[in-house]
């Protein structure tokens, strides 16, 4: 349903009626039709001088609408724009708190230099406002005064110092905001706020909270050292010698490294856990950056099921979701796997999703049980066999990297990707063969058959990626066997069709051709030195392969390719030095990796967009990104005293008033006593209040002294009592025998 407003200016911009701005302010129907014309791009700059006049309107709606238009217009118009600051700084004395927080928010919003100083001191008196909403503005105004003039910094310092300790949170959420804008530096204004702040955030509105995560993972960072303490662990056997007292000769064997938090980190991290249950996912994502780089694993792991249930969100949550997911399971594969579930690949899902969730499939796989593990390669097996190229391509790719992480599943995986050697689809066939051919080089003697089942496939393979793949097996594999290996046999097959080949499979068949020979020479040579019999014909270029190997130099000097051509020389070139050939050729080749391709995004910071933008891009990252500073080096982090509150003990979050009788001491009982033998007259003038303190603590001293003594007399009595009753029958004997040895002595 419209409404007349916009019926209204709907009308007057179609048939193009002059409109007198006083009039449209004053019309309860047509007051927004400046701003829309304002924001529509249309000219609304000539009736400043008439909608500035309204800026004393006693109407609060009409005196919000002039100052979003002074606002818009007060860069062009600042001279105009000046004359109206008289009245809104008499709006900052207004009774209504509403009307005062507005003003000083539009006194900062006017970019006009000359009033920076103005600016400040509408803050100043906004920061001791009895409204909080008027602080929260003064807060907010701070940013948009230093952007407007820097030299402001230290008086802005002042004010963001007070409003750090305001007891509402959204004005510390506020402070905390520009705080991080303008001196994110100045960590030794947090100290004394510190643990009220940890208080308050769970109340903050979520820009508040991001803010106040951010700041402090910084200050951790700054004045928290990671300490580390090393758990001794010794054998069953150890411990049972020093039960029965026998020192053992073997020493106890180092344990793990347990970190040692301290106890104002550890009630940050407590602090924040509430924040897990967020309906901001920024907020969760900005809770397990906390963990993960200032935290344990234990808290990374509390994350963990949060950051999973933003996959449940739209689209595009749940790919910024998994960006960080991959992450935080790149460090901590382990805590993922009972999620499983949530990663698997629906129908619905975009490219960059279902990229991502692979990925994390694959991670997740080695740390899994059974029973997940046959379900991580029942789907990708499903994918592999799709029509989705790219899909296809990454789920054949996965099923190599779970094959790496997890040797015992390496059979398996490789069944299933023999079983696609054969598909009519070239691009499943291709990535097939070369994640087949990762698998073969991690272990080559268990593989010969692999190779020789490739070799007989040769045939139906059609894509040149798969049978330049096959061909580079069959060479890597030339030297075992001696004469009966198939690399001849497959070489002379080739040989046949080799004006028909592709040219990356012609530059392995040149290659193949190149090993054979060189492996017959190599044989030939060592058959000479041992001086055995030789089967070979006396002249060593009547051989078959050498016979194969110029017939392949004489259909590559005919070829088309300048490439090909080049390397057949190079090949030539170096066999005529059988040696520097066989370390060319025949040098054993490194196992590849395939590491995940989220690899490139390790280090970044969780929540920024370097992490999502600057995947396969630099080091650093993008513009502007700034990692998390090292952390502080234990004795120089600052004293822990720094961070106590008036009032509160070092017990945290238990305060307890403090009755003013402790502190000074009853002036009455001390002026009764006596100190270092002078009476209270003399002392009691010079005293100070920690001589009263100390006064106070004796004092106590003592009185816990008596009472011990008292109880110890009293048990001592008792004692005597009983034996007294015991021995009342010899009391005379005994009294009278120690008078007569008192009288004979």
């Amino acid at each position: 349903m419209f409404s007349m407003d916009f019926a209204v200016s709907s009308l007057y911009a179609s048939i193009g009626v002059p409109v007198d701005p006083s009039t449209l302010l004053h019309a309860p129907t047509d007051r927004t039709l400046l701003v829309q014309m304002m924001y529509r791009q249309q000219k609304t700059l000539p009736f400043f001088s008439s909608v500035v006049k309204n800026v004393a309107s006693a109407n609060l709606e009409i005196k919000k609408l002039v100052y979003i238009y002074l606002i818009h217009h007060a860069e062009q118009e600042p001279d105009m724009a000046l004359l109206s600051i008289n009245t809104i700084q008499k709006s900052l004395s207004d009774s209504n708190s509403q009307v005062r927080a507005l003003a000083l928010r539009t006194m900062s919003g006017i970019r006009v230099p000359v009033i920076s100083q103005i600016v400040s001191l509408a803050i100043k008196k906004g920061v001791v406002d009895m409204s909080p909403h008027v602080r929260k503005a003064a807060a907010l105004s701070i940013p948009k005064c230093y952007r407007l003039e820097p030299t402001t910094l230290p008086q802005l310092i002042e004010y963001l110092t007070t409003l750090l300790g305001d007891k509402q949170y959204f004005v510390a959420g506020a402070a905390v905001s520009a705080f991080m804008e303008i001196c994110p530096d100045r960590i030794d204004l947090i100290h004394k706020h510190y643990r009220g702040l940890i208080k308050k955030i769970v109340d903050m509105d979520e820009w508040s909270q991001l803010a106040m995560l951010r700041m402090m993972t910084i200050y951790a960072r700054k004045c928290f050292p990671r300490r580390t303490r090393s758990i001794k662990l010794k054998d069953k056997s150890a411990s049972l010698d020093d039960f029965y007292g026998e020192e053992s000769s073997e020493p106890a064997s180092e344990g793990e490294q347990v970190v040692i938090l301290d106890p104002d980190l550890v009630l940050l991290l407590n602090g924040i856990k509430p924040l897990l249950q967020s309906r901001n996912s920024g907020v969760v994502v900005a809770v397990a950056r906390c963990y993960t780089d200032i935290g344990t694993p234990e808290y990374t792991k509390a994350a963990v099921g949060p950051l999973v249930a933003l996959l449940r969100g739209a689209q595009d949550i749940q790919q910024i979701a998994l960006y960080n997911i991959v992450s935080v399971c790149l460090a901590h594969p382990e805590s993922f796997v009972r999620y499983a579930s949530h990663f698997l690949v629906r129908a619905t899902d975009t490219a960059p999703v279902w990229e991502l969730k692979l990925e994390v499939l694959a991670l997740i796989f080695p740390h899994s049980p059974l029973h997940t593990k046959s379900l991580v390669l029942n789907e990708l097996e499903h994918f592999s066999r799709g029509t989705n190229k790219s899909l296809v391509r990454e789920a054949v790719r996965a099923i190599g990297r779970c094959a790496q992480a997890d040797p015992t599943t390496a059979p398996r995986c490789m069944r299933l990707l023999l079983g696609q050697i054969t598909s009519l689809d070239g691009t499943l066939a291709a990535e097939s063969l070369t994640v087949i051919r990762h698998l073969i080089q991690q272990d080559p003697q268990a593989h010969v058959g692999t190779v020789v089942r490739l070799a007989k496939n040769l045939d139906s393979a059609t894509d040149p990626q798969a049978r330049a793949t096959i061909i580079w097996l069959v060479g890597e594999f030339a030297s075992l066997n001696g004469e009966d290996n198939i690399a001849a046999d497959v070489l002379r097959i080739l040989v046949k069709e080799f004006a028909d080949e592709s040219e990356i499979a012609k530059r392995q068949i040149v290659l193949l051709a190149a090993k054979v020979y060189l492996h017959h020479v190599n044989r030939t040579t060592e058959a000479q030195k041992l001086g055995e019999d030789q089967e070979f014909p006396p002249n060593l270029e009547d051989h078959p392969i050498a016979r194969l190997w110029n017939y392949i130099l004489q259909l590559v000097r005919y070829d088309i390719s300048y490439d090909l051509r080049d390397r057949t020389r190079l090949y030539k070139a170096l066999l005529s030095v059988p040696q520097l050939a066989t370390l060319m050729l025949l040098a054993p080749k490194p196992a590849p990796q395939a590491p995940s391709p989220s690899e490139t995004r390790k280090g970044f910071l969780l929540g920024s967009s370097a992490l999502v933008l600057a995947g396969g891009g630099g080091v650093h990252g993008l513009r502007g990104y700034e990692p998390l500073p090292d952390w502080v080096e234990e004795g120089r982090e600052p004293n822990p005293k720094l961070r106590a509150q008036e009032g509160v003990e070092n017990e945290y979050g238990e305060k307890r008033a403090i009755p003013a009788a402790r502190i000074l001491g009853d002036t009455s009982r001390a002026g009764q006593g006596t100190s270092n033998g002078l009476s209270a007259s003399a002392g009691t003038g010079a005293k100070t209040l920690d001589d009263w303190l100390a006064e106070d603590e004796e004092e106590e001293e003592e009185e816990e002294g008596e009472e011990e003594v008292e109880e110890e007399e009293e048990s001592e009595e008792e004692s005597e009592e009983e034996e007294e009753e015991e021995s009342s029958e010899y009391e005379t004997d005994e009294g009278n025998a120690e008078l007569e040895g008192f009288l004979n002595g």
